[in-house]
């Protein structure tokens, strides 16, 4: 058999040269990537081990969501606040105010957690799911593992300095992208601009969210600041503008000024100098493949996911898609089936590959049908 390679599209993207060649941020460390495509953007020692202070708290309300989609628990569901987590309210780590004994929903206990930091919310959060803050850690590290987070442990629900207690940006990245993409509905939270909490005994507290980015208009939604001494300011952020999701995590910035100023700066640096490009939809027909001995001569051809490309905006560039096979395939083929790849280029360079599966069945000929075949392609050399 020979291999046979049918190129589907060729790209020509023309984009004006506005790329910075030496763009910089003021921070420890940083890391910006698109989140449709899964292309880093900019990093800067992005695998420094750093404190994530208040980031941390990202994988208290992923616990909390995981279980929530599971059935095990609810937003409605009560927690009885313990002293252990009322006292952080009273020790000037940011805080809710809870009170000793209140009964507070899950979904309080989540805004707490989302909009205003609070520390007395994630102890109440853990102690309520796990029993204790210690167990509630080890679910958090578990899941850390699961979704990739190499460089991550936890030892507490809220980030408060302990040396235990430690992560990446680009950790910090996968866990954002782990949140943003498998609980949408409940990251809504995450862009509201304020939480009122009516406590037990005295008036209701009104708190702003802590993320600067969200009061500029400039496509912010999320996720999370987190301040510590020995860490400096960070933050954990992202913008939508359109279709389009940037996310960016930083940590080392000298001041919340600096926090803010820089963590928008390179989000606008990767909207201004990269465009994202769908370049085939899931399960859209995207080519043909022959077939020896089939029913059908050909049978499209789809893949099982999106493929986005983000592409920088300097100069010229070329992308390329091209069909791959060792054919023509031989019928019978049944719906499903992988029958060939799907290659893509960027200026001629191998980026990466897609399997092909046959869009439907295609049944064999009967035996004379075949050997009829079978004579053509002796006389003419085609299928």
């Amino acid at each position: 058999m020979k291999l046979k390679i049918f190129t589907i599209f060729l790209y020509l993207l023309c984009f004006n040269n506005i790329s910075k060649a030496n763009f910089d941020i003021d921070a420890k460390t940083a890391i910006l990537q698109d989140y449709l495509s899964g292309k880093i953007l900019y990093e800067k020692e992005a695998d420094m081990s750093i404190y994530p202070a208040s980031m941390t708290k990202i994988m208290t309300t992923i616990i909390a969501f995981d279980l929530i989609k599971k059935g095990d628990l609810s937003l409605d569901d009560k927690f009885i606040i313990s002293e252990n987590a009322w006292r952080l309210s009273q020790s000037g780590y940011s805080s809710m105010f809870i009170m000793v004994n209140d009964e507070v929903t899950v979904e309080n206990l989540l805004k707490g957690i989302i909009i205003v930091s609070g520390n007395d919310a994630c102890v109440a959060l853990a102690e309520g799911i796990a029993g204790s803050e210690d167990e509630f850690a080890i679910m958090m590290t578990s899941k850390a593992i699961e979704i990739g987070m190499e460089n991550t442990n936890f030892s507490n629900s809220s980030g408060i300095n302990d040396p235990d207690n430690y992560s990446t940006v680009r950790d910090i990245l996968i866990m954002s992208n782990y949140l943003i993409k498998n609980y949408p509905e409940f990251y809504e939270m995450y862009k509201e601009k304020e939480f009122t909490w009516s406590r037990t005994g005295g008036d209701p507290i009104t708190q702003g969210n802590r993320n600067p980015l969200l009061y500029k208009n400039f496509g912010a939604d999320g996720i999370k600041t987190g301040y510590l001494a020995v860490e400096q300011y960070s933050l954990a952020s992202t913008i939508k503008r359109k279709e389009r999701r940037l996310i960016a995590v930083g940590s080392g910035f000298q001041s919340k000024s600096s926090r803010s100023k820089q963590s928008a700066k390179l989000l606008t640096y990767g909207l201004t100098n990269f465009d994202t490009i769908r370049l085939f939809g899931k399960n859209e027909e995207i080519g043909y493949i022959n077939i020896w001995q089939g029913k059908q001569k050909n049978v499209p051809v789809y893949i099982q996911n999106d493929i986005y490309k983000t592409i920088p905006k300097a100069r010229k560039k070329y992308l390329k898609a091209v069909i791959n096979y060792e054919g023509p395939v031989h019928a019978p083929i049944k719906k499903n089936d992988v029958i060939g790849k799907l290659k893509i280029y960027y200026k001629d360079e191998f980026i990466e590959e897609h399997d092909l599966l046959a869009f439907k069945d295609v049944k064999r000929l009967n035996i004379f049908a075949r050997i009829i075949s079978s004579i053509n392609f002796l006389i003419w050399g085609d299928v």
